[in-house]
């Protein structure tokens, strides 16, 4: 049974004076929003509020939400609405290479909501997807953001099949806060799928949101473990509360602490770590599938 979303019995932490979000809606941005809502397509830059849509966008990088836009899951910390998903839409592959091709995607990351119901958790389309890039634009990098597939090393190796350039699991917080914040995820189910990605060849990468109430020694464990399990690349951002029904902030991490914790994560063997108060995993995405590539 997972907890109940605490009570802060003080103040709200407030948002700092450094923390901001620069809005810069371009021409870049505009076109990707009409073609994906033409398209019928989701991203998780809008389904999941990302304060980074903007700078992505009009970088010519895009998150793609695959497999619909409602999960099987209910985590305190997301988004992304939770019910009982529709049926699979076969030709979702498809459009989304052709938005990739239409956008002249020099990166593009594909992620989805999790379809537990599912016997391989998506795993098929995934794969559909990144073969349908492939055929339209060859020259564009693919990063996939999995769910943990319940374990399922079968769905795993569909995808890994693929070839992505990317395999991206995000690990999200510490041991001690999964039954509160995921409680339909297990911390070493997750650690176990980016091992054995990274057993298969595949360049791994994990995420990490920092404020939900670890300490910064528990984060560190986290960051040995990954690397441990031979992840390659890390993000490392804060936490927002997208809605006061979410999990509350419980401290804000001041920019000096990002910057040491990615001085840290390069002195454990990372190739490259994004680390500061808006990152989110797939921010300077492409820059991360160039570094983790070398």
């Amino acid at each position: 049974m997972s907890r109940q979303i605490p009570v802060l019995q003080e103040a709200r932490p407030r948002l700092p004076a450094w923390f901001k979000v620069e809005l810069r809606q371009g021409p870049d941005y505009q076109e990707i929003r009409r073609l994906t809502w033409g398209l019928n397509l989701h991203t998780i830059c809008e389904e999941a509020r990302c304060p980074n849509v903007w700078e992505c966008w009009n970088n010519r990088t895009a998150t793609f939400l695959i497999l619909g836009d409602i999960c099987t899951r209910r985590c305190h910390y997301c988004a992304v609405t939770t019910g009982r998903p529709l049926t699979l839409d076969e030709a979702e592959p498809e459009r989304v290479a052709a938005a990739v091709k239409r956008l002249g995607l020099r990166h593009a990351v594909i992620t989805s909501v999790n379809r537990d119901e599912l016997p391989d958790g998506g795993a098929r389309i995934f794969a559909e997807t990144i073969r349908a890039i492939r055929r339209e634009l060859s020259t564009c990098t693919i990063e996939v953001l999995i769910p943990d597939f319940l374990g399922d090393f079968a769905a795993l190796e569909t995808v890994l099949a693929a070839k992505p350039d990317i395999l991206n699991h995000n690990i999200e917080t510490v041991p001690r806060l999964f039954p509160s914040v995921r409680p339909q995820g297990r911390y070493h189910r997750s650690i176990a799928m980016l091992e054995a990605a990274a057993s298969r060849g595949a360049v791994t990468k994990s995420g990490l949101m920092v404020g939900l109430g670890e300490t910064v020694e528990e984060v560190r464990t986290v960051m040995r473990e990954l690397r441990a399990a031979g992840c390659a690349i890390l993000s490392i951002g804060q936490y927002l509360q997208p809605t006061k029904a979410h999990w509350p902030v419980m401290r804000f991490y001041p920019p000096e602490e990002f910057r040491l914790l990615k001085a840290e994560g390069l002195a454990l063997g990372f190739r490259h770590v994004e680390s500061g108060p808006l990152v989110r995993s797939s921010y300077h995405a492409a820059e991360g599938a160039r570094l983790g590539a070398n």
